[in-house]
């Protein structure tokens, strides 16, 4: 039978990447497949379909008997959709300066979730007990929002990550506080694929009460999902995610994605090769004199300090971003796509512009 005829017309070169963000890889053509696999025929809405039904037997198998996921549109969606699922109106998040939802958000955890985000500012993207005590104060003051949550990301926003009884340490100290913990999944593949553990072993095992889980950064077309973890910590997530507009009413089709990235070893395989580029890119990178690299690179990411000019000529020939341009620091994003060849190409475009 011939295939449908479209009217659509390819706009962009697909041969060309860059090391801007994960996000700017298309879909993986496994998740494609099982996209063009969930259509067709009709399911029923908001949630009631076999797909995402089938997801929490998955969702189960990684994370527990307790488990439950509930699928949103992105990371953004799910970070505020959880973090107001562990707070009552006066309550305030303990997290990282540098986390997305303090700093990537657009001010959606506080304009749209209502949430007060207690900072902290960190060396390395980390916090620790002696961190979070920073802010971890005033409960019955009720001229201060009360600190109710501890949110961290696994792998962090510079790249570095969390040892399993770092997390640990985190969620004991964070309840015996009365605190809960939130962790923000957006790459939490590349997190297990470095530290080659599973998921759990980071999550519910140590503590954590409730989950980003990432889908669109490691080959996902789009969409997350809130994994509750304890559900005694929790209520009323369904309402919650449909007063965030986070309800999918063809919500299989965010399901099957997930499906295909978690019921095998596809989520696995794709965070492995984006974290091995980023360890070629850094192996290179770190033989360019004039280059530093300022963090470990443990997962996905390579962040690097090199003269502002030479990164505005690297610009035009690769898309990437300042990370803080004042001070001339970059990050340069692997995926699953990325190639070696990308990566020695755009190793060699460096030393040639270090060389100008």
């Amino acid at each position: 039978m011939n295939p449908p005829r479209t009217d659509a017309r390819r706009h962009h070169d697909p041969q060309v990447r860059g090391f801007a963000s994960d996000n700017y890889a298309g879909a993986h053509p496994e998740v494609m497949a099982a996209l063009a696999l969930a259509n067709g025929g009709h399911q029923v809405a908001y949630g009631e379909d076999d797909y995402t039904e089938n997801l929490q037997r998955i969702i189960r198998s990684h994370f527990g008997a307790g488990a439950e996921a509930f699928p949103v549109f992105n990371g953004t969606g799910a970070n505020v959709v959880a973090l107001q699922a562990v707070t009552d109106r006066w309550g305030a998040v303990i997290c990282a300066e540098s986390a997305h939802i303090n700093v990537d958000e657009g001010g959606a955890p506080e304009r749209m979730g209502g949430l007060k985000l207690l900072t902290v500012p960190t060396p390395d993207g980390k916090l620790t007990p002696e961190l979070i005590d920073r802010q971890a104060w005033g409960w019955e003051d009720e001229h201060r929002a009360m600190p109710q949550v501890v949110s961290i990301t696994q792998s962090t926003e510079l790249g570095t990550l969390y040892t399993p009884e770092e997390i640990r340490a985190i969620c004991e100290h964070a309840h015996a506080h009365g605190m809960k913990v939130h962790l923000d999944g957006s790459r939490i593949a590349n997190a297990a694929a470095s530290l080659n553990v599973p998921m759990r072993t980071f999550t519910n095992a140590v503590g954590v009460d409730i989950l980003s889980l990432g889908g669109t950064k490691n080959g996902a077309l789009f969409g997350e999902a809130v994994v509750v973890l304890n559900q005694d910590a929790v209520g009323r997530m369904k309402h919650l995610r449909k007063m965030s507009m986070q309800l999918a009413s063809k919500m299989r089709f965010v399901s099957v994605q997930l499906e295909a990235l978690l019921a095998k070893d596809l989520w696995l395989r794709n965070a492995r090769h984006g974290n091995e580029m980023a360890q070629r890119l850094a192996e290179g990178v770190r033989a360019v004199h004039g280059v530093e690299i300022l963090y470990p690179v443990q997962a996905n990411g390579v962040f690097a300090k090199l003269p502002h000019d030479v990164s505005v000529r690297l610009q035009k020939r690769f898309r990437f971003y300042f990370w803080d341009e004042t001070a001339g620091v970059v990050r340069w994003m692997c995926s699953f796509d990325t190639t070696e060849e990308d990566v020695d190409t755009f190793v060699a475009a460096l030393k040639e512009e270090m060389a100008r």
